[in-house]
């Protein structure tokens, strides 16, 4: 046997339709919006909600999502996170 740990697959956000450009700026907002408002609706065990989670984790800069965190834990977040 192998002393060498098997690396983690990496797997990225799916092609998105509404978003067919290169830009992913958008896609990246709208699965983080997405996400909070099906976690505020079903709860963060549903199942569904963790697309959202993964696709706004692989397409957004960290920088982004730590910023969009402060700013909904503020209530200053442009967006409503209400369903």
């Amino acid at each position: 046997m192998s002393d060498v740990a098997e690396s983690p697959k990496l797997v990225t956000a799916g092609f998105d339709a509404r978003f067919p450009n290169t830009n992913q700026s958008k896609n990246c907002w709208q699965n983080y919006v997405d996400y909070y408002k099906c976690i505020g609706a079903r709860g963060e065990d549903f199942a569904p909600c963790k697309q959202f989670f993964k696709a706004y984790h692989a397409l957004c800069p960290n920088e982004w999502i730590s910023k969009w965190d402060s700013q909904r834990e503020e209530g200053t977040n442009p967006s409503n996170f209400e369903v």
